[in-house]
């Protein structure tokens, strides 16, 4: 792939560089980067934009700063935190072992990890965990210390002895945190392996991707900072509403907020956190999403992969007021259009803006990656973006 245009100005952080790949029809690498760098202007971060189509580049965009107004421009070798794009990367992984018939959505939890067959929940199936219907929202009680909190085996222990809060299946909301617990402690105790080794032995090293969870101090200074545009908020659906708000504060804690967020830090870059502590490129999103609806299926089988992205719940967030739909741990299509216009589609956010998904009947897989934070209600970031994709004759 060849740089097909680049766009540079004197201040770094409205700088924009595109790779298309030849076959783009005429001018849909300009119109796209366009978008992209109208956005690239607004931001006091950056931004990095990739298309794929059958595991391989169309167009990759980066643009914009590694710090908050700093000089280090965007590249496509800088990282970022995914937040809960993390989640779909997990997902990928448990449809791995259903492919293998080592795992199987209907049976219960209990069946692999015998301890979370306490308090009730011996008939909790795999899939409502992957599906966000559990009911398990937040730790009770929750760990004192930042350091049990990025603790899967601890995080587990604590999740395995609680109750859920509503009847399992009844009830769809997110579960922002303690999916990633839950779903790291299965396959460990189906693989014998962490979450963070199976990413880099099933994923990363045999496609290339420049994706880590658990990553070595060596690939630090990679990792751009992420800082939160003015104004950030948490959960933007949910208005005046106390005790709901107050549910939503247990579940995140302090993970999203401080002077010194505890995501910046190697503390949680190093931890195997499988709700939002990978971190990787736009590049190797757009890849990874690319190879799973690749005609070959090299990653998943095409019936697994159906099966993984069915609707599996949908409907109001009971906690948040968002409308949600799931398949098993992967995001589908929704009606607020997170996922722009062309259905079906799937994949998975980040909190901030972060976005990584495909459009499986038109073929195209992308990913949009920021260290700048903005909340959901205000941020047109992935929408202009997959509107520009989707007008286009890709």
């Amino acid at each position: 792939m060849s740089p097909r245009s680049e766009t540079t100005s004197a201040a770094p952080h409205q700088r924009t560089t595109a790779h298309a790949a030849d076959g783009l029809p005429a001018g849909a690498a300009e119109r796209i980067t366009e978008v992209f760098s109208a956005h690239v202007r607004e931001s006091s971060g950056g931004l990095a934009f990739s298309l794929y189509r059958e595991g391989r580049p169309l167009l990759r965009l980066t643009g914009g700063v590694t710090e908050r107004d700093g000089e280090e421009p965007w590249n496509e070798d800088t990282m970022a935190v995914l937040f809960s794009g993390t989640k779909g990367v997990v997902a990928t992984l448990a449809a791995q072992l259903t492919d293998r018939g080592l795992l199987d959505p209907q049976v219960p939890v209990a069946e692999y990890w015998p301890e979370f067959a306490a308090a009730g929940k011996a008939d909790v199936r795999v899939h409502h965990v992957l599906s966000h219907t559990l009911g398990l929202l937040y730790a009770d009680p929750e760990p004192a210390a930042v350091e049990e909190r990025v603790d899967n085996a601890r995080m587990a222990e604590i999740l395995a002895a609680q109750a859920p809060l509503w009847e399992p299946g009844t009830k769809v909301a997110y579960h922002a945190t303690t999916y990633g617990y839950l779903l790291a402690e299965i396959l460990l105790r189906i693989t014998g392996k962490g979450v963070g080794e199976l990413v880099r032995t099933e994923l990363s090293e045999p496609w290339g991707l420049d994706l880590h969870l658990g990553l070595p101090e060596s690939e630090e200074p990679r990792v751009a900072p992420i800082h939160q545009a003015p104004g950030y908020r948490v959960q933007t659906f949910l208005r005046d509403d106390p005790e709901r708000r107050a549910v939503v504060d247990r579940m995140y804690g302090a993970l999203l907020t401080g002077d010194e967020p505890l995501y910046n830090s190697r503390l949680w870059h190093a931890a195997e956190l499988a709700s939002g502590g990978a971190v990787g490129t736009a590049d190797a999103m757009a890849k990874l999403y690319s190879l799973l609806i690749a005609p070959e299926a090299p990653l998943v089988s095409a019936e697994t992969l159906a099966l993984y992205t069915r609707t599996w719940s949908e409907g109001t967030d009971a906690v948040n007021d968002r409308p949600l739909r799931f398949g098993l741990g992967y995001e589908l299509d929704d009606p607020i259009g997170t996922y722009g216009p062309v259905r079906p589609a799937f994949g998975h956010t980040g909190a901030g803006g972060g976005l990584h998904g495909a459009w499986p009947e038109r073929g195209l897989a992308f990913s949009l990656l920021t260290n700048e934070m903005q909340s959901e209600d205000v941020d047109t970031r992935a929408k202009d973006l997959l509107g520009a994709v989707a007008d286009l004759d890709i």
